[in-house]
């Protein structure tokens, strides 16, 4: 288990387990300590990306961001991330375009393009604390229409979308990003090492009801682990979706 993700990986199993309304509890929070990891999609308002290449590039970005040299101990990087990942892993997506996405460049974090699709996650910081860069972007507003990627790729992690929650581009962008986050807590050095040098690519897709419900663990998630290498994303339901859903499954390749 990768040591800057093991408290991730530790929670996997608790945070599937709660009631659904322990999930959005923040009672035990200081709201001046929340932290979040912006993630930046870049959407031009000329030639708007694909939404599925969009979402394979913001959770490739998420994954890089932690696994990143800098993130590991005594690194640049290495106190912000600890400090985040040490409580929720919140992201907030917003949308940029011409001088505000080139401004976000200038902050530390890992763009990631895919089939021209171009996404940033940034070094999670304190809210209260967001770059003006950063909080000057719009978190809503910008949606892109459904696509049809095709079959899925051999060879990388599946991230797939709850085909019954509908979410907007950046709610799916944080969630997928939750989903490689949480998937590389549980694989062993060799595994992360075989999809870094794949750079973290993944293929994004939505299954159908019946093969959502055959491979979602959450009634037993170790089980869902060992036997189908599938883990799910519980979001805590501050936006778009209920506490407690489940919005994406993550499955590693055999």
């Amino acid at each position: 288990m990768n040591h800057v993700l093991e408290p991730l990986g530790s929670r996997y199993a608790y945070w599937l387990g709660l009631p659904a309304e322990d999930t959005s509890d923040t009672s035990d929070e200081d709201p001046a300590q929340v932290r979040a990891m912006p993630v930046i999609l870049r959407i031009e308002r000329a030639e708007p990306p694909g939404r599925t290449p969009l979402l394979e590039a913001a959770a490739a970005a998420a994954l890089a961001v932690c696994l990143d040299e800098r993130s590991e101990p005594g690194g640049e990087w290495a106190e912000p991330m600890h400090a985040w990942l040490d409580n929720r892993i919140r992201k907030v997506a917003r949308r940029a375009r011409g001088t505000h996405w080139q401004a976000v460049l200038d902050l530390p974090g890992i763009t990631v393009e895919v089939d021209g699709a171009e996404a940033r996650a940034l070094v999670p910081g304190l809210v209260s604390e967001t770059p003006k860069e950063v909080s000057r972007l719009q978190i809503s507003g910008s949606e892109l229409p459904p696509d049809t990627p095709g079959p899925a790729p051999e060879g990388v992690p599946l991230l797939l979308l709850n085909p019954e929650v509908p979410m907007t581009v950046g709610k799916a962008s944080a969630q997928v990003g939750h989903g490689t986050m949480i998937l590389a807590s549980l694989l062993s050095d060799a595994e992360l090492a075989a999809w870094a040098a794949k750079d973290y690519r993944v293929a994004v897709r939505t299954p159908s009801p019946a093969r959502w419900k055959e491979l979602c663990p959450v009634d037993d998630p170790e089980a869902g682990w060992r036997e189908d290498r599938v883990i799910a994303v519980r979001d805590a339901g501050f936006t778009e979706v209920d506490p407690g859903t489940i919005t994406v499954l993550a499955q590693y390749p055999a």
